[in-house]
């Protein structure tokens, strides 16, 4: 475990790199003993900076549920981060490639709760029962910490590698669809790059948000009515660069688009 301090020094250091957009060096290479419960400290704390600073939480994301994600990243252990209110943006939005570093785009699905999930023995039909609807949603990744030999660790500690999501085509109430069966093409400007299917998420999209009601119970938190989940991606993270196009189709439910200039 991490002396205080060292937590404290670690999460300026992220706040610095966010602004500034230059990673910092590999946590683990700096603090080999660092643990998971250390990289949620150093989350917490980042996020609270946040929070001083004026920003509302609205949410969370969840991470590496698909073993689609699982073999691009190296981690094979789920993981979570915090969404807020100036991370969140809606389809056909333009979004400056130089305010990330080494953005990546991922397919997935958010979930609207309108009822409180708390944990421990959450289940997806809890799940259900407290979503409101759901809807697609790019994530766009970004790194405040250098990627190579990264751990999950070093993910957690970066919130997740949450930068921002743009939400888009049609909200559906859960029983609407199956949501196991949710599809997706993601293209780079005229390229199909990615393919994937909802299941790929734990078997069950809204596995990986009673996955995340459980994680966090133990430290006595719960997901409040009204959040935003993502669920995480079923499809592998897509490079973008200056001047790309992203349209996602989600088949029935519509599609999303943003630019990068």
């Amino acid at each position: 475990m991490l002396e205080p301090d060292h937590i404290e020094r670690i999460a300026d250091e992220l706040v610095e790199a966010a602004a500034n957009r230059v990673p910092i060096e590999r946590l683990t290479a700096r603090y080999p003993d660092m643990t998971i419960d250390d990289s949620y400290a150093v989350q917490a704390l980042w996020g609270s900076r946040r929070e001083a600073a004026g920003r509302r939480l609205v949410g969370r994301k969840i991470g590496l549920t698909s073993r689609a994600m699982q073999m691009a990243t190296g981690i094979t252990e789920p993981d979570y981060g915090l969404i807020f209110d100036d991370m969140v943006f809606e389809t056909g939005t333009t979004l400056q490639w130089n305010a990330y570093t080494h953005p990546r785009v991922e397919m997935e699905l958010a979930f609207v709760l309108k009822a409180p999930l708390q944990g421990p023995g959450c289940s997806i039909f809890d799940v259900l029962r407290a979503t409101e609807y759901v809807v697609p949603a790019l994530e766009i990744l970004d790194s405040r910490i250098q990627m190579e030999g990264r751990t999950i660790v070093d993910t957690i500690s970066d919130n997740a590698a949450m930068g921002v999501m743009v939400t888009g085509g049609r909200p559906v109430r859960p029983d609407d669809v199956d949501l196991r069966w949710v599809s997706g093409l993601l293209y780079r400007n005229q390229s199909i790059e990615e393919t994937g299917v909802s299941a790929g998420v734990l078997n069950h999209p809204a596995s990986g948000v009673a996955w995340l009601a459980n994680k966090i119970a133990p430290h006595g938190a719960a997901l409040g009515a009204g959040e935003i989940i993502l669920a995480g991606s079923f499809t592998r993270p897509m490079w973008v660069y200056a001047g790309d196009t992203v349209f996602a189709d989600y088949g029935t439910l519509g599609s999303i688009t943003c630019h990068f200039e």
